[in-house]
């Protein structure tokens, strides 16, 4: 096997002979971690291109390589997009000569192995936590854009991704987003009868069919997920934040209304149902609560956040929704600013150290009580104590003005032409919604190419104009107040657990 060139993808063939050392990266900073391994920042020693290396922890495993690693690597070698993100190699590194016990280990396959990808500065969570970070409407516009790009390039091509969330939605310093972190995905057809996990997506992204229990979904799991990152941007903070499925259900109820066989016909068959629906109908007040947002991004929050799935709009049909062809329209990613690396175990870990620091400085005060809030200087004989002074030496001293906030960012385009032809083939699915007989039809999610957007992108401008709309009157997004850990992963305790009901730690690169 010939070993891969820099920046080659080495997955042709088996690496477990020929592939190339982990000794040819040097490990810069660790940007994640979690039950899955580690995630570092890196160089490739010989050209000095940065990336991203994921550690595969083996240790754990009893019957053999993880079957997350496995699908992560199968799908990535089958998906290959400018808003997917890219799986460049894998690499190895030798294992211990000797085992727990300090004795020889005659176990030659027991040495690391390593994801290598494409480095992205930022992921969504890390970046919108920022302090004083603000994103204008055409900043969302511009992200959420792309990430409908990526879903519907996933689903036309058969891959659920079933993991949305901040997290794993990377960002770069050009203002690129990529989806990353499959290893919860899997391919699906149409013609598949079987049943899947519903033990999937971070609890507060979770769909209601999934905590309802169903084991037959399609692409509309990823949409609800996406509707809640959508909502999210506009509101400021998460929509859902449910701390176990009860809970999380109901907030779903509260916000979405009671489902049943008018709304969502079918619903009452799904297993869970006569446990979990409410002891009184309640109504829809998705248009009630986010009456602050302008009216298309309504509009298409409302297809988004459908309880039906069946109903639920596709990636293609959101991508052609009026709000990415209304003022403002989705900015330029080159022309987004450049921000120092944002992940969300370094935002955490920052957090943490400050938490740290403040209480600290309480304990000391605790243990060395002042008299007085400031103490006067030593004076020589016939001074007047400068407190005692009157006029406006004394005024300066207690009359100073506030320290100001630091700047936000805000950007805005002026208004391009709208309307036009429809940006998809004839024959194209047009309901929105999830068809799971459609077989091999053209359009919809069905494997075939990327259809063509006659419709075009819109149009960028030139010039930037600042604004200043809060985050929740003219849609711009403040920095939000409790994200979760981990940069290339995992949700915190207070943003959801994850798969099995419990918080797990998880990684936009991969997942545990």
């Amino acid at each position: 096997m010939a070993i891969a060139l820099p920046g080659q993808l080495n997955l042709e063939e088996s690496p477990s002979c020929g592939s190339r050392s982990v000794d040819y990266f040097e490990k810069l900073e660790q940007i994640g971690e979690g039950t899955y391994g580690q995630v570092y920042m890196a160089k490739e020693i010989t050209t000095g291109e940065v990336v991203a290396l994921k550690k595969i922890r083996m240790d754990n495993e009893r019957e053999g390589f993880p079957i997350t690693a496995i699908r992560e690597i199968k799908i990535l070698k089958k998906l290959h997009h400018d808003n997917i993100i890219k799986l460049k190699e894998i690499v190895t590194s030798p294992g211990s000569q000797k085992d727990e016990h300090g004795k020889p280990d005659g176990n030659k396959y027991n040495g690391g192995i390593y994801m290598v990808f494409e480095y992205m500065d930022h992921d969504l969570t890390g970046l919108s936590d920022r302090p004083g970070m603000r994103f204008t409407v055409a900043q969302i516009k511009c992200y959420m854009r792309q990430l409908l790009t990526g879903l519907h390039y996933c689903h036309i091509n058969q891959v659920l991704h079933r993991d949305i969330k901040g997290s794993n939605l990377l960002i770069d310093n050009e203002g690129k987003l990529k989806l990353a972190d499959f290893g919860l995905a899997r391919s699906f057809s149409s013609e598949h009868t079987g049943n899947l996990t519903n033990r999937v997506i971070t609890l507060w992204y979770r769909p209601p069919e999934l905590l309802l229990g169903a084991t037959k979904y399609g692409p509309p799991v990823d949409m609800w997920s996406v509707g809640c990152i959508f909502a999210e941007l506009l509101h400021g903070k998460p929509i859902l934040p449910g701390k176990n499925e009860a809970e999380q259900l109901n907030k779903i109820f509260e916000l979405c209304g009671t489902p049943d066989e008018v709304n969502w016909p079918g619903v009452t068959k799904i297993p869970w149902y006569n446990t979990f629906k409410p002891a009184r109908p309640l109504k829809r007040r998705v248009r009630e609560i986010f009456k602050h947002f302008d009216r298309h991004a309504l509009e298409l929050l409302e297809r988004m956040l459908a309880l039906d799935p069946s109903q639920r709009i596709a990636a293609k049909d959101a991508l052609d929704a009026e709000y990415f062809w209304n003022d403002p329209l989705p900015c330029d990613p080159k022309s987004l600013p450049k921000y120092e690396s944002s992940h969300e175990f370094q935002t955490k870990k920052k957090r943490q150290q400050q938490r740290q620091q403040e209480e600290a400085a309480k304990r000391q005060k605790t243990q060395y009580p002042q008299s007085h809030a400031r103490l006067p200087p030593i004076q020589q004989s016939g001074q007047v104590h400068p407190q005692a002074r009157h006029g406006p030496a004394n005024q300066s001293i207690h009359n100073a003005p506030p320290q100001g906030a630091g700047p936000s960012h805000h950007y805005n385009k002026p208004r391009g032409s709208s309307g036009g032809t429809s940006r998809y083939p004839q024959g194209a699915n047009t309901s929105g919604g999830y068809n799971p007989n459609r077989g091999s039809q053209s359009g919809g999610y069905n494997n075939g190419p990327f259809p063509p957007q006659g419709r075009g992108p819109p149009p960028y401008s030139g010039s930037i104009m600042p604004g200043t709309s809060g985050p929740r009157g003219g849609g711009s997004y403040g920095a939000a107040s409790s994200f979760p850990q981990g940069p290339y992963g995992p949700p915190a305790q207070n943003r959801g657990s994850n798969k099995m009901g419990g918080n797990r730690n998880q990684q936009q690169y991969g997942r545990q």
